[in-house]
């Protein structure tokens, strides 16, 4: 059992306060209305100078953050697979647009349970093979919890293509064994718990599907072979925390250039926190100086 008491500063404390104040009723269609209702509450705004149009891209809804040059970066948001949508993460990739000053492309790919997976692989699947074939700089990867899960996903799919330049996930779920490691000591965290994930993974996958398949659950994979420059962040306590370490043991030992970043005393879902808590505002800034080096065809230091 982790004593959260120690490991979590005040401001942590106050953040994960001020996020249980949007608790759902137990139904699907509540824990939607809370979510959406979280992600208005902490909405930061868009960085002066952001600009914005939602457009489809292959059928599927997009948000274009711009201005930007050099660079692309398709985000793909967390929410179990089940919340979330552009809303929710719009100030996230505004902040990152800014941060980068490469074009951020936003998915709303279709939601699980009423489109179980495959549904939001092949919506992102569809937009990134676009980007990629624009043929005007490299793309970037990136997503925060299931949308890491996705992203993984998609690098390891799209791992041949010349103009994909990194991947950066943040506290992922990759399919971790959920009876070793972090699951377990961290199976009761605040935020997130391992009962969370599992019900979350049951939603994904529907009834009878396979939840070892490896565009499901990236870790299974067989072969990292030319996987692209990884950087994955770990929020320390969160029963996924062990993933991130785990994928880029994986990459490496395939003969790719993988990190692991766990960051201390920080909960799932800390990018929302990134403007009222230090430990995340400080972790936000590795997360877009990642993105920005990877973009530039460099490996972050």
């Amino acid at each position: 059992m982790s004593d959260y008491a120690a490991l979590l500063d005040g401001e942590t404390r106050a953040f994960i306060r001020a996020s249980a104040a949007f608790a759902g009723d137990s139904t699907l269609a509540g824990d939607r209305r809370a979510y959406d209702a979280m992600a208005r509450a902490f909405h930061a705004g868009r960085p002066a100078g952001i600009v914005t149009r939602d457009i489809a891209i292959e059928g599927v809804p997009t948000r274009d953050y711009g201005p930007g040059t050099d660079a692309m970066v398709l985000y793909l948001h967390g929410g179990g697979f089940v919340l979330g949508g552009l809303e929710s993460h719009d100030d996230i990739c505004a902040e990152i647009c800014a941060a980068t000053g490469f074009r951020v492309i936003a998915v709303d790919y279709r939601l699980a349970p009423e489109h179980p997976h495959p549904a939001a692989l092949t919506d992102c699947l569809a937009v990134a093979r676009v980007l990629l074939d624009e043929g005007a700089g490299r793309v970037v990867l990136a997503g925060d919890s299931a949308g890491g899960n996705l992203a993984a996903a998609l690098a390891q799919g799209l791992r041949a293509a010349p103009r994909l330049a990194g991947l950066v996930m943040v506290y992922p779920g990759l399919g971790g064994d959920p009876d070793r490691g972090s699951y377990l000591r961290h199976a009761h965290a605040p935020m997130l718990s391992r009962a969370d994930v599992l019900a979350y993974a049951a939603m994904r996958m529907g009834e009878g599907a396979d939840p070892l398949d490896p565009s499901a659950a990236p870790l299974r994979a067989a072969d990292f072979s030319g996987h692209p420059p990884t950087l994955a962040f770990a929020a320390e306590c969160d029963p996924l925390c062990d993933d991130a370490g785990a994928y880029a043991a994986r990459v490496t030992a395939a003969g790719g250039r993988a990190k692991a970043i766990v960051e201390p005393g920080l909960v799932h879902g800390y990018l929302r926190a990134r403007h009222s808590v230090a430990r995340a505002a400080a972790s936000f800034e590795r997360i877009t100086a990642a993105i920005t080096e990877l973009g530039h065809g460099r490996w972050p230091e």
